[in-house]
């Protein structure tokens, strides 16, 4: 595996695990823990965040971290 791929999926999925433990926070005084877990609604979106992160996120991060690189 490329090193691009190892930082992309490092740093996407990070990302994307921080965004679905903020998702269930951010709810949590609406719906108890267990029913968002229970849903199947929240593996699609904590997916979604986990692919989002990692293919536009962590693309935008690694081309600005060449870019940084490269200018020094």
């Amino acid at each position: 595996m490329g090193e691009r791929w190892k930082y992309q999926i490092k740093t996407g999925g990070i990302w994307g695990v921080f965004m679905t433990v903020f998702m269930i926070l951010f709810e949590i005084k609406e719906v108890p823990f267990l029913e968002q877990v229970s849903k199947p609604s929240f593996y699609i979106r904590g997916g979604a965040y986990i692919i989002l992160g990692i293919f536009v996120l962590g693309y935008f991060t690694w081309k600005s971290k060449n870019k940084r690189l490269n200018n020094q």
